[in-house]
């Protein structure tokens, strides 16, 4: 079947998640592990050491954004730092100058004088650690998805030919076969798509015998034009999935959710604010959605889409989302393009895409506020509004660097303020709110053909509300409320607020707890 996820398709797309937190372009980790499968062959391994290359190379740098709280502590940008470290040999001068060139870059030259001090202090000390939580990371999610014959090799994506690497446990050809093949091929493949494949061997020839197995770099600059030659021409997602390993297998639909779990937590990872975020939205929607009389499909949609509708976060600094300060227009920008990234990461796998069209409509507004596209109202599916209120209502519920949580109750008026002014499904918040465990508001059908909106201005109205205060409540102007109540008189037969308070009444349109 078409919708079958297999377990290279999964990784792969994970990988794609890898690019974003890198700061590279979308598919260097395909391309790199063709030319790692390339440079495997041609370097005699093993059948099984080829299989391995696959999904080492797709995995080596999937924890890079384990250490993203601390990068941004220093540097600001860790994408920026992370692409940019591509540049130098990883160790001694070259490294320190780049990584003191990107220390507090924006801040003013006595802060970051002294930010500089501190960084030789401890900082220095504290980017090692990152790489060892890099390596940590990666083994963790290895281990869930069942890749455990890989780890050992992925414990060695920092060790160096030289031994001067991290941990430092292992050099020459003590370190894994795979992971030096990995190594050459991520670097490589940076300078290829950059520069072009002269200034690629260039690399590799001044690296050679350092950070870098010589035997392997030799097997390069030899089959240059076999392992590089045509990186610019190939489909390298096809090339990769077509690719078929050993460890290949297919993932059922009852595992799917134990699957795309990693993702979530992959995307909160990025910030300590968001730890678990992700989790508890996909949980409280699921729980809504059943609230809501939704199919079994559906309810595991929205499940799904909970998990990974953060995943593109990765592509975003962390220093913005630890930001305590209001964001500036290029940063809300960038936070704006989320849900795209997520849609892209997850686009080229048939089942996963249609989990990556729900999740990325997370952010949408029924009066077109919302992002990345401005849908409106019934463009949105009814499994993204719940999405949406659900994400809305558990963002509330956590602490972020501007605010505390908020209380429970401040949640439940914040969501309805967010109904009333047209920007959440009533339906779906109401389901939320109970999933939540907030007292059920009888959920008001509509009738006489009354608009979502119209119904809102009835309850107010019946409630002696006049129409300047209704204006206020929704944040709309007087003369859309007095249009509003014409079309209201109009549908429902009556024409005085008594009348219309016992039609309201009548078909379960206002109750005792509504606000």
């Amino acid at each position: 079947m078409a919708s079958e996820l297999r377990l290279a398709e999964l990784v792969a797309s994970l990988s794609l998640a890898t690019d974003l937190g890198l700061g590279l372009p979308q598919e260097h980790v395909l391309r790199q592990t063709v030319i790692a499968r390339r440079l495997a062959h041609f370097a005699g391994l093993d059948e099984a050491a080829q299989s391995d290359t696959f999904y080492v190379s797709l995995l080596a740098w999937v924890g890079c954004i384990a250490d993203s709280h601390e990068l941004s502590h220093w540097f600001g940008d860790d994408r920026k730092i992370r692409a940019d470290s591509y540049e130098v040999d990883k160790i001694g001068l070259p490294m320190m100058r780049l990584m003191l060139a990107h220390v507090a870059p924006e801040a003013p030259p006595l802060r970051r004088l002294t930010t500089i001090g501190r960084f030789l202090a401890g900082g220095y000390r504290d980017a090692v650690e990152g790489f060892i939580a890099h390596c940590q990371t990666t083994g963790d999610i290895a281990d869930r998805l069942g890749l455990e014959h890989v780890q050992g090799a992925l414990a060695h994506a920092f060790e160096r030919w030289d031994g001067k690497g991290v941990p430092g446990a292992v050099r020459g050809a003590q370190i894994d076969p795979v992971m030096r093949v990995v190594q050459i091929a991520d670097d490589a493949e940076v300078f290829v798509s950059g520069a072009g494949v002269a200034t690629a061997l260039g690399m590799l020839r001044s690296r050679r015998g350092t950070e870098f197995d010589p035997a392997l770099v030799d097997i390069c600059i030899d089959k240059a034009d076999e392992i590089f030659g045509d990186l610019d021409a190939i489909n390298a997602w096809a090339s990769v999935i077509d690719d078929h390993t050993a460890l290949d297998r297919r993932i059922p639909e009852g595992e799917l959710g134990e699957a795309l779990e990693i993702f979530a937590d992959y995307a909160d990872l990025k910030s300590p604010w968001y730890l678990g975020h992700s989790r508890a939205v996909a949980e409280l929607a699921a729980s809504a959605a059943s609230i809501a009389g939704m199919t079994r499909e559906q309810i595991a949609l929205v499940r799904q889409a909970g998990l990974v509708h953060r995943l593109g976060a990765s592509g975003v600094s962390t220093a913005i989302w630890n930001k305590a300060t209001p964001l500036s227009a290029p940063e809300e920008e960038r936070v704006r393009q989320v849900p795209y990234f997520t849609e892209r990461i997850l686009c080229r796998q048939p089942r996963l895409a249609s989990i990556g069209a729900v999740a990325g409509m997370a952010f949408e507004r029924m009066d077109g506020s919302g992002y990345p596209r401005g849908l409106t109202g019934m463009s949105i599916p009814s499994t993204a509004r719940l999405l949406a209120a659900a994400a809305n209502y558990q963002q509330l519920a956590e602490a972020r660097p501007d605010r505390p949580p908020l209380e429970t109750e401040e949640r439940r008026a914040a969501v309805l303020r967010e109904v009333n002014a047209g920007r959440l499904d009533g339906g779906s918040v109401d389901a939320v709110l109970a999933a939540a465990g907030h007292p059920v508001r009888r959920r008001r059908q509509s009738v006489a053909g009354l608009t979502t909106r119209e119904i809102d201005v009835l309850d107010l109205l019946v409630r002696g509300l006049s129409n300047k205060q209704i204006a206020v409540r929704l944040s709309i102007t007087q003369r859309t409320v007095a249009t509003h109540i014409e079309h209201i008189f109009s549908k429902t037969g009556v024409s005085t607020r008594g009348a219309a308070a016992m039609y309201a009444l009548r078909h379960g349109l206002v109750d005792a707890s509504s606000d």
